[in-house]
């Protein structure tokens, strides 16, 4: 297929599309396109997943099970584990995790190990797509050279790009169909099919010189917001220790109408993109021979935060004659941000890790994790606790990691010996009692 067909047929919607990995940003995504028009192969390992979507339901909040039934249903979505399906597709979005390694270094195995596959069955005239988050010029090292062991080449047989993913879970503001899309190709050709492809399914499409720029800009993006709630953690720490209120601060800094962009602090940062894209940026600059001293320096302090909440919980402890060893604590939410199920990063599992190799007695409650799944780092076994007045009072202290907004929190207040608040629930209910400790 030349180009001219390729493009004719894109914005035709005559076009296929194939989704690599189909977790928090994949499976959005291929149901995005479904929604745009395209036809839709959603690949991914895990056969568990394939056979709920095959069924037709979702395990993820933000996709209803009636949205993954009615697209099975009616063909527009065809969840699948055979890679032969790749072959298929005319475009081939790659939406796979790219973690970090204990090292604080990429981890891009999965990337590598699905251009692999994707090799052994490329053909002329698709298109390929990274979303995953990359260090710059990773598309263009690492993805290319696997893909051209094909026997085929970009430009002329296949074209490549990146375009960095932008899904917000639990986000009602700003769905993935209103976020604008920045792309950025190998070549103008690349930059051209991609952009055509996406214009049906976000609200605008912004495209850059080069694949590079596009990886650069998802770094840029999340590593503002890593800075400034680092910024905003360490005036925790600071105005812990001056007795004020930090939650306090930042308000009454806010309502500066200029020149003030507010952040939160809390017990750490989570999720898929702002613990990890500090640390890309950082080891790309180090290969260079730069030191990027202050976005290191952020996601230290970020990092270091989950240490923080068990010192305060340990010191309040302390003040009441209790140790932390042998404590029953209480660990109130889990997920990384309020209102989701992703547990990706989730600082508040450190804290469980924490708090479990000092001797504490942990559990959790959750109203959106029933039970804590095994992971890479960790393994606790735990299911949620049920949060009742009678269940508060079997517990030494309670410490709210995450403020899901349908937790009662005045029952909390209010039964809990001692509430150590790392997300500053306390003052937006309007408590103030002696049993509060902020993290």
């Amino acid at each position: 297929m030349t180009y001219e067909e390729l493009i004719d047929k894109i914005r035709s919607r005559d076009a296929s599309a194939a989704v690599v990995g189909l977790g928090y940003v994949g499976l959005p995504l291929a149901l995005a396109y479904v929604d745009a028009g395209y036809r839709v192969i959603g690949y991914d390992v895990d056969g568990d997943k394939i056979a709920n979507l095959q069924a037709g339901s979702s395990y993820i909040g933000d996709v209803a099970d009636e949205q993954v039934a009615a697209a099975v249903a009616r063909g527009a979505f065809a969840p699948t584990t055979d890679p032969a399906r790749l072959g298929e597709a005319d475009v081939v979005a790659i939406c796979v995790p790219t973690p970090l390694t204990a090292d604080k270094e990429p981890d891009l195995s999965f990337l590598a190990d699905t251009a692999e596959t994707l090799s052994a069955r490329l053909r002329p005239g698709q298109l390929v797509v990274v979303e995953s988050t990359v260090y710059p010029g990773a598309t263009r090292e690492l993805v290319l050279p696997i893909l051209e062991k094909s026997g085929l080449a970009a430009g002329r047989d296949f074209w490549l790009a990146f375009s960095p993913e932008r899904v917000d879970p639990g986000n009602k503001a700003f769905p993935l169909k209103e976020i604008p899309t920045v792309v950025g190709g190998l070549d103008a050709a690349a930059a051209e099919l991609t952009a055509a492809f996406y214009e049906p399914v976000v609200s605008e499409v912004i495209k850059v010189s080069s694949a590079e720029a596009a990886e650069m800009s998802k770094l840029l993006e999340n590593t503002y917001r890593a800075v400034n709630i680092a910024l905003v953690n360490e005036l925790k720490v600071i105005c812990d220790k001056m007795g004020l209120d930090a939650f306090e601060v930042i308000e009454a800094a806010a309502s500066k109408p200029y020149g003030f962009q507010k952040f939160a602090p809390g017990p750490g940062v989570g999720g898929h993109c702002i613990p990890l894209d500090p640390y890309y940026l950082a080891w790309r600059a180090r290969q260079l021979g730069h030191e990027s001293r202050f976005v290191e320096l952020a996601g230290r302090v970020n990092d270091e935060m989950p240490e923080y909440v068990v010192s305060r919980l340990e010191g309040a402890l302390g003040e009441r004659g209790l140790k932390l060893s042998g404590a029953r604590v209480l660990v109130l939410g889990v997920a990384y941000k309020a209102n989701v199920d992703d547990l990706r990063e989730s600082p508040a599992l450190v804290v469980i890790d924490l708090l479990r190799k000092r001797g504490a007695d942990v559990a959790y409650h959750d109203p959106y994790a029933p039970a804590l799944p095994k992971t890479r780092k960790y393994d606790f076994g735990l299911a949620s606790t049920p949060l009742d007045a009678e269940t508060l009072k079997d517990y030494d202290a309670v410490v709210v990691t995450t403020d899901h907004t349908g937790v009662d929190y005045d029952m909390v207040f209010r039964e809990a010996r001692l509430v150590v608040d790392a997300r500053g629930v306390a003052r937006r209910h309007g408590y103030a009692g002696d049993n509060v400790v902020t993290a």
